[in-house]
């Protein structure tokens, strides 16, 4: 598994200084989506992705320190995953949970596997989802203001009809502190891709995919507004733009990163209107990311096929 993980990161990170250019350029995105979220839900989200951040840099410090490894906790990759992971909690969940999350998405996931580039599924996506089993309640409880309110997603599926306008521009009806505007993800999704950071293949297909499915196989009576409360809530656009693009965990060439859209669209939409979990792309991100090393099998580009063998 090393040497295949190795020969692929190589493909995607070929110097330490794109690597670092990478993860700064994504925290650079990210300014608009943490201003929205401690805006929106107050000092609560603040200090819930500053628990995640340190916890996530403390840990990575904290581990290659006691292995003897050379420290990498100032290269920006702790505080990209801290940061992704404080975005995808809700702003009222007591501090221990990112505080777990952040080792558990640092150590687990990362380093046990050799360390960022060697991981084979997005550490926040796979923290996140170890919360959500571990901590379920507290995961599952959104409040705004000490009141439990319902995301937009379960508002739509007891038969109400949510605010389109305010979950776009600036949400605050309940959900995690990255949901909180839409508008925000957009203006940090089109900073990535005018610098040419991420591809924008994978959101595109991903995004049409999901959007065909869930209006052919939503329901009879589907509406135009539940069709954009699927777009628009539950974390998609977060997902498609800031998860899906991963380099380390995403296919590396452009019919892999198409088939890879497909798959994650499919697997969504199917959660979607098959589950009964609105939880329903943190599980779909992660099953594509262990398809990834068969996607890159196939459908790699030539030169990195022939340097893994």
């Amino acid at each position: 598994m090393r040497t295949f993980f190795d020969s692929a990161v190589e493909s995607r990170y070929k110097t330490e200084e794109e690597l670092r250019a990478i993860t700064v350029n994504y925290c650079i995105a990210l300014i608009p989506v943490i201003a929205a979220g401690c805006y929106a839900f107050g000092f609560n989200a603040f200090k819930v992705l500053l628990a995640s951040v340190v916890s996530c840099v403390a840990s990575e410090y904290i581990y290659q320190k006691l292995m003897k490894l050379p420290v990498t906790s100032l290269d920006g990759t702790a505080l990209m995953t801290g940061l992704l992971l404080g975005l995808c909690l809700p702003s009222e969940v007591p501090l221990y949970i990112p505080i777990l999350g952040g080792m558990f998405a640092t150590i687990v996931v990362v380093q046990l596997f050799g360390g960022y580039g060697f991981h084979v599924m997005n550490p926040a996506l796979v923290s996140r989802c170890f919360l959500l089993i571990s901590f379920s309640e507290a995961m599952t409880e959104y409040k705004i203001d000490g009141l439990t309110t319902a995301t937009p997603l379960t508002i739509m599926r007891n038969g109400g009809t949510p605010d389109l306008q305010q979950l776009i521009v600036f949400n605050e009806q309940a959900g995690c502190i990255g949901e909180a505007s839409v508008l925000a993800l957009i203006v940090g999704a089109l900073f990535l891709l005018i610098f040419r950071k991420i591809s924008v293949i994978t959101p595109t297909v991903y995004l049409f995919v999901f959007t065909i499915v869930i209006c052919l196989f939503g329901g009879q009576d589907i509406s135009l507004n539940d069709v954009l409360t699927h777009i628009f809530g539950g974390g998609v656009i977060f997902v498609a733009f800031f998860f899906a693009t991963d380099r380390v965990t995403s296919p590396v060439g452009r019919w892999g990163k198409v088939i890879y859209g497909v798959l994650l669209g499919l697997i969504t939409a199917i959660y979607r209107i098959l589950g009964t979990n609105t939880e329903s792309v943190s599980y779909a991100v992660i099953f594509c990311n262990l398809l990834v090393p068969l996607i890159d099998k196939y459908f790699a580009p030539r030169g990195v096929v022939e340097k893994e063998a």
